[in-house]
């Protein structure tokens, strides 16, 4: 029997319950909700492990909910969107979903993707607490640096990463909110002087096409123009 507690947010009660039915048959715990506001409320009194989440509803529609619970909370989501829907769908994928199903769907597909993304978060779950037993590790939301085995992960799946960008991360996110300029990134790294700090961009720009899903919109390793670069706060 699974532990794990799934939230719908579905204001089409025939779509929620069926949903509801096949989740219970796996044996998921479910929570339903009419609209985003309801949603939210249900996720600040239970403890949560994924949620599907329409994009048009009621009062607060899904992508401002997930907006919103992005603020404080990083289980996994699955958005249902129509195929009129494109935009909505790019839109929830920028500010914090996991994944998306087009109406109509296969129930069996659904299953498939909750399955999916929970065995994710189950991964990243435990590693998180793993790693936070051990002081040579840094944790900043998904995003862990296991100094000890020289390890990269992001949400459990491992990142592969060369010494060099491995060094860069590690500073970063020893010092997660803080400005690194490439000058005293180079000096920390290469511990020379800095003379020629175009390769500290070239290691930088390698590092976010592997850790961040949406290059254009960072959520990790963040570009401070003019100034230098930091790992932000989650």
């Amino acid at each position: 029997m699974n532990l794990y507690n799934v939230l719908i947010v579905e204001d089409d009660k025939e779509i929620c319950d069926g949903i509801g039915i096949y989740l219970k048959n796996q044996g998921y715990n479910v929570f339903k909700a009419n609209d985003g506001e309801e949603g939210l409320q249900i996720i600040e009194r239970e403890t949560l492990h994924l949620a599907i989440v329409d994009i048009m509803m009621p009062k607060v529609n899904g992508t401002t909910m997930v907006m919103k619970l992005r603020e404080n909370y990083d289980f996994p989501v699955i958005m249902l969107t129509a195929k009129s829907e494109e935009m909505d769908k790019i839109m929830g994928l920028n500010i914090g979903a996991d994944d998306y199903v087009t109406k109509p769907f296969n129930p069996m597909e659904l299953l498939a993707r909750v399955n999916s993304q929970l065995r994710r978060y189950s991964k990243y779950l435990n590693l998180a607490n793993n790693l936070k037993e051990n002081d040579n590790s840094y944790v900043i939301g998904g995003l862990e640096l296991n100094v000890d085995r020289k390890e990269v992960s992001l949400d459990g799946e491992e990142v592969k990463v060369t010494p060099i960008e491995f060094k860069i991360l590690k500073l970063l996110m020893k010092n997660c909110g803080r400005v690194f300029s490439p000058e005293e990134i180079y000096e920390s790294v290469w511990n020379e002087q800095a003379v020629n700090t175009d390769t500290v961009m070239v290691h930088v720009r390698n590092i976010r096409e592997k850790i961040e899903i949406d290059r254009k919109n960072p959520k990790y390793l963040k570009v401070v123009w003019g100034v230098g670069y930091k790992i932000e706060k989650q």
